[in-house]
Order: structure tokens, then sequence, then C-alpha cells
């Protein structure tokens, strides 16, 4: 069994199908790019592993755990619905950073309360010496996320003083903070310039490895090219061709693809 499965999403807006039907199988430490057009379902596809956005259908799987199935009615609530979203980390477009906070607190916050949530479960109460303990390790954590994404000399400063690059970088440190079992780019370069393009995806590369399972949904088709295990072209609300970078880039089979490569091309 893949260590991570997506059966047969479906989800509409009113009368709009936008997925009409997506799989994927991914292995543990497997990066997964995806591709194609706007309006193609991509994001959505995103938010619905997400659980930003409900899907209609479908079934998804992490590592033996059924953590979404369309069949049970049951509606979810908001605690199980946060629950759920612990599997994965989502880095987004704009970065989504809380201005009034510093770049350490923008790590550390989510986590240090999750922590103090686990702990209220076997705990009646938490001392102040129980939070304090959080904290440190909490912020020791951070300082490491820090070094790894090139930026431990920023931890005190706020996201106003940082580069577009610099704050997509504390946002994927704040994602990896929750160590989440698959981490989801949604286009990450798509709010950057050029020049801060190259920062941000040498960081998304050096995660590669590790057992660490991402999916990037990205129009940088060389990084695709380069660091993907697997590409996935979507086009109108389906998977229209997946392969290896190899496949899909030299020898792409369906004819939307390869105008939607030669397009990209042109570009």
């Amino acid at each position: 069994m893949a260590f991570y499965e997506v059966k047969n999403m479906k989800k509409h807006f009113d009368k709009l199908e936008v997925l009409k039907g997506v799989d994927i199988s991914l292995e543990k430490g497997e990066v997964l790019a995806i591709i194609g057009a706007s309006g193609s379902g991509k994001t959505t596809f995103l938010r619905c592993l997400n659980f930003l956005e409900k899907p209609d259908e479908g079934e998804i799987v992490i590592d033996g755990e059924k953590i979404f199935d369309w069949s049970d009615k049951k509606a979810l609530s908001e605690e199980q619905i946060r629950q759920k979203r612990l599997h994965l980390g989502l880095v987004f477009q704009s970065f989504n950073l809380f201005p009034q906070y510093t770049v350490k607190r923008n790590i550390t916050l989510a986590s240090e309360l999750l922590e103090q949530e686990k702990a209220k479960k076997t705990k009646k109460k938490l001392s102040r010496n129980d939070k304090l303990a959080i904290s440190e390790e909490v912020g020791k954590r951070a300082d490491i996320l820090l070094e790894q994404v090139g930026l431990s000399d920023k931890a005190d400063a706020y996201p106003c003083q940082l580069s577009g690059g610099q704050q997509q970088r504390v946002a994927i440190a704040r994602a990896l903070a929750l160590s989440p079992d698959i981490l989801c780019f949604d286009e990450p370069t798509s709010a950057l310039d050029p020049e801060l393009t190259g920062e941000v995806l040498r960081v998304i590369k050096d995660l590669k490895g590790s057992d660490r399972t991402m999916i990037i949904v990205t129009h940088e088709m060389e990084f695709a090219r380069n660091v993907a295990d697997k590409v996935m072209f979507m086009a109108n609300g389906v998977v229209e061709e997946i392969g290896t970078p190899k496949d899909i880039f030299e020898n792409p089979k369906s004819e939307l693809l390869k105008s939607f490569l030669n397009k990209s091309m042109e570009l």
C-alpha cells in the first residue's frame, strides 16, 4: 500500500464541476509536482487535500489511516477538521504571516498551542513551568528550522522588514514546525519577483529527502523537471497525464500536455 493515496476526488461549486475524479498515489519521501493551466483544478485539489475545501466525493488515506471518506455523511466538527489538517502542512502563495509577530513567533505560535493542547489531555491544568518548558522546546525547534531555511539572523525581525523571498522561507519553516506527514506548496513563487524565486526554490529543493513527502503546485517547469519524482498534468478537472519528469517533459502523450508545454516554453 502506498504511503499517501487520494481516490476519486470530486469537487463542484454550484454547477461548476472543478474536480471530476482525481487519483494520486505517493510513496513516503516522493515529491509530486502538479502543473497545468489556470483553471485546471490544481489549487482546488490542494485545498481539498488540506481541508480548506471539503470534497464532494473521494477518499484520502495516509499511512494506512483513512482520514477522509465521502461516503461518511456525518459532518466533521471543527476539532476533527483541525486534527486532520495536522497531517498536512500548506505553504500559501501569499505567505500569510502574522504582521504583528516576529519571525520566530510566527513559527512557534501554532506549535506552542498544539503542544499545550496535547499536554492538557494528560493533565488537568498546565503550570507556569509546564508552559515555559513547552515554549523552550518549541523555540529550540524554531531555531533549527530558521537555520535550515537560512534565516537565523532574522528571528527577531517582523515580516514587513523582510523581502518576499524571506517571508516565503519563514512560511516554509512555519509549515515544517508542525511536522506534517505531507508538505504542500501552492505556487510558492508566484507572488515573487524573478530574482527572489531562486532562493525559495533552493530551500524547497534542499527539503527533498529524509522521507519528506511533498506535493508542489508550480508553474516553474525546470524546477518540476529537476526536483520532482512524479509530475502530474491537470486539465479540465482531471489528471490528463502523470509520469516521471522524463515521461512528461520529453515524451508527452496527451495533445493537451504537448500544447501546454509548448506555450510554457514560449513564455
